[in-house]
Parts: C-alpha cells; structure tokens; sequence
C-alpha cells in the first residue's frame, strides 16, 4: 500500500513558523516570561518596572534592619523583628510559586523542541534550516532558564538563612523583653516596698508629734488655769466687773422699757381724749413673743377683775381687721407665734363700766426663734420634755416628765415607753396657748388629739413651748391641715 503524504517543502509558508535569528541580545539577566498568543505565536509579556527581584528586597530589608537596630526599643525591636519574618515567609512563599513557574517552562520549552523536532523531519531546503535555527534557540533559551534556576535555587538558600536568621533574631527579642520585663517588675515591687516604708515612717512620726502635741498643750492649758488662779487670788478679775456692770445695764434697761411703754400708754390715752375717763386698769408686761400680758387695776375704784367679763382679741397692725381670742376669757394671756406683728386687745365690763386695753403697738418676735425653729425643720422628729398639769379638764397630779414627739406626719405624746396619745396631723386636731394660768402661762400649750382627749402641757422654757407650736403648725401645713386654735 502506497501512502500519500503532503508536500511541505512546496505548501509551507512563512508565516506559520516564522524565522527565529541567531543573534538573540537578551535584555535582562532574568528568563522573559511567555504566553501563547494568537495562531499558536509565543508572545513576550513586558516585565514591570516597578517590581524589585528577590534579592533587592532581602537586601532592602536588611539595610534598614541593621540602620534601625541602633535606636529601636526593644519592644519596637522584637516588632520589627517579627515584621520582617513575616517578610521572609512571603519571600519564600514566592519563591515557591516562581520555581513552579520555572518547572511550566521548561515543560514549555520541552514541547516547543518536541514540536521543532517533528517538524524538522517534515520540512526541507531553506525552512529546515530555520526549524534547526529555532531548535538552537530553544536550547539556548533552555540553557539560560537551568542558570536561573540556580540563581533561584541560591536565592532560595539565602532567604532561608536570613528566615532563620529573622526568627533567631525575633526569638532573642522575645527573650530579651521578658528579661526587661521582670527587671521592670523587680523595680516596680522595690519602689512600691520603699514608698510602704516611708509612708509608715511618716504615720509613725505624725502619731508620735500628735500624741507629744497633746501633752503640750495639756500642760499648757494646765499652766495657763495656774496662772489664772494665781491672777484672781491677787487681783479683781475684770471678766467678773464687766459681768456685774451688764447685768446693770440691763436691769437698766429693763426699768427704761417699762417707763416709755407706761408713758406711751398714757399718750395714747391722751391722744384719744381719754383725760376725763378714770384710768382704772392697765395692761403690764413685756410685748414680746414669749412673755405674758396680766391686766392690773390702777385705781381704788376699779372693781375686782375677777368680777369682770374679759375678752381678748388680735387686731391687725392697721386696725381694719379684729378677730376673738378663742378661750381667753383671764386676765392673763401669754401671746403665742400666731399674734407676732398684731396688737392685742381686751374688753373688761363690769356692771357699770365698759373698758377696752391694747398694747402699744404689735407683739415684737422672740430673738433667735426662727433660726431655731428651721434648724428644727430638718429633722425628722424632735422631742421636747413636757409635764402634765392637766387630762381632760382635770388636774393632774403627778408631775413626771413626759417627752413630746413632733413629727412630719404625727405627734407623740410618751412617757418611758408607754405611749400616751398618739394622733396624725388632721382638721379635728387642736395646739394653741394656753389661755390663762397666771405667770406659767407662757410656758404651757393646750393639745386635743381627738374629740374628748385633751391635755395641757408646760414645757421647760418660753422658746420650747412656742417652737412647739410653730413646728407643730408648719408641719401640719405640709400636710394640708390647718391645726384649729379654737379653746376648749
């Protein structure tokens, strides 16, 4: 059997397998990289400006490793470090893939000559010598990608050593930093033990110069009571002639307040035409907060007060408003908080005379009572010792000291700790002054819990018993009560 070929000697033209010249200038040391174009043509990619080589990069890396490795802490040391570990890793990494690279290309290669080969059996006369040209040019391109190779190869060495080199380094600072850091503790613990020291060295000196303070000014307070003893036993103390001269003065001055009161009572009287009407009664005492008005006759012809009607009432300081004194119906009556800044005034009639007294002019403040009664309002209940003179309208007997509770919701009346009454701010409940009870008046009040239950109270002092009704009274307001001053 006879075969038929083709002829390609006669049918192959230029440009399915293109001249390849002999004289090949390759323009860097390394492999150009290939890619199979169009109508199966090998085509050189560019290589990029901008890419380093493996070496520039080590060489790179090390330069500044070693500029920077003067003046790096050690924590920016050991960073640093591990920084460029990672660098060497990525750099082995591409090593990696560029020999696998390098193994595509000599299988490349590989073909390229097989198919050269193949073809050079196929081809005669002057296209033969081209495919032999081509051939020679493969292996030379073969050649030259075996030195890269080891170029490669010896990279790879020397980015293994500066990989250990980098982690030994790392390694190194690693340990170095944990020796920095247990000396930095070790000097953290000593300074902390030194400062413990001093401050209880300084505790101990301040106690010590507290307690030699104390016996100091012990012993001169000691020496300074001598001293005074030896003053006094040798001369007058001043403190005590200036004691004695105040309590003149103000004897003195009480003396002057009852004259202007007497002569201003007398004035009015006389500005009101009142020279012809006998002066039978007048009112004595002081017009202040914490005193008691008694109602005095002044003439031999003034009939007994005891036989007369009295009624006392609070009249406003410009006179257009008067109001009944529920209760007061003596001839005495103490002026509790309710009338400070009103003038007083009493009716007496007898059989054949109708006679009207008034202070003159309004009840004047306690001194220091408001003060006293708000620090009072702070707190949450406030006791005052009370007796009870009377239960009920009825004398009571015993005179032991109960305790009065003023509270924010209630008032308590105990005595130990048996409770006697106890009774919520509300509209039922009544607190007042006492109307009456001669000179004690001033120190009593009158409270009725509930219907039926009441009590008359006297208190150690003036102040207490009208702070008692001022708290009483601003508390109950609190609470939307208004406490009824009505006597019973």
């Amino acid at each position: 059997m006879t075969r038929v070929t083709r002829d390609f000697g006669d049918t192959m033209q230029r440009e399915a397998v293109p001249a390849v010249s002999s004289d090949v200038v390759f323009a860097s040391a390394r492999f150009p990289n290939y890619k199979i174009g169009a109508n199966n043509q090998i085509m050189e990619t560019k290589d990029d400006p901008k890419v380093l080589s493996m070496k520039e990069v080590v060489a790179r890396e090390t330069a500044q490793l070693l500029e920077q490795h003067n003046r790096l802490s050690v924590r920016d040391l050991a960073s640093k470090f591990e920084k460029g570990l990672a660098a060497a890793a990525k750099l082995s990494e591409e090593a990696r893939l560029r020999e696998a690279a390098s193994l595509e290309k000599h299988v490349l290669l590989k073909k390229l000559r097989d198919a050269l080969e193949s073809l050079k059996g196929r081809v005669a006369g002057r296209n033969k010598d081209d495919v032999e040209e081509a051939i020679a040019m493969v292996e030379a391109l073969a050649v030259q990608l075996t030195q890269r190779e080891g170029e490669l190869i010896q990279e790879k060495a020397e980015v293994k050593k500066l990989a250990n080199f980098l982690k030994q380094a790392s390694e190194d600072a690693k340990k170095l930093v944990d020796e920095e850091r247990a000396f930095a503790r070790a000097e953290i613990e000593d300074a902390r033990a030194a400062v413990q020291r001093v401050e209880e060295a300084l505790q101990e000196h301040e106690r010590m110069s507290q307690a030699s303070g104390k016996q100091d000014m012990e012993q001169l307070m000691k020496e300074v009571q001598e001293a005074r003893r030896i003053k006094m036993l040798h001369q007058p103390s001043k403190v005590m002639d200036m004691e004695h001269e105040l309590r003149a003065l103000r004897a003195q001055l009480a003396e002057k307040t009852r004259q202007y009161l007497r002569l201003q009572k007398e004035l009015t009287r006389t500005k009101k035409g009142g020279e012809n009407v006998p002066h039978l009664y007048e009112l004595e005492g002081n017009e202040t907060l914490g005193s008691y008005l008694q109602i005095q006759p002044c003439s031999d012809n003034a009939p007994e007060v005891s036989r007369c009607a009295i009624q006392w009432y609070c009249v406003s300081s410009d006179g257009a408003k008067k109001e009944l004194i529920s209760g007061a119906t003596k001839s005495v009556y103490a002026p509790e908080p309710f009338d400070v800044g009103r003038i007083l005034q009493v009716d007496i009639i007898s059989e054949n005379e109708h006679i009207t007294l008034s202070t003159a002019g309004p009840i004047d403040p306690a001194a220091g009572l408001g003060t006293y009664v708000e620090a009072l309002m702070r707190k949450h209940d406030t006791e005052f010792n009370v007796v009870v003179t009377q239960m009920n309208g009825s004398h009571h007997p015993t005179e032991s000291i109960h305790v009065l509770h003023v509270g924010k919701m209630r008032i308590k009346l105990c005595k130990g700790k048996t409770t006697i009454a106890k009774e919520y701010y509300s509209s039922s409940m009544q607190l007042c002054g006492v109307r009456g009870g001669g000179n004690a008046a001033a120190q009593a009040l009158f409270w009725q819990p509930m219907q039926g239950h009441s009590f008359v109270l006297a208190f150690e002092s003036e102040r207490e018993r009208n702070a008692a009704i001022m708290l009483a009274r601003r508390f109950a307001f609190d609470c939307n009560v208004c406490l009824s001053e009505t006597y019973i």
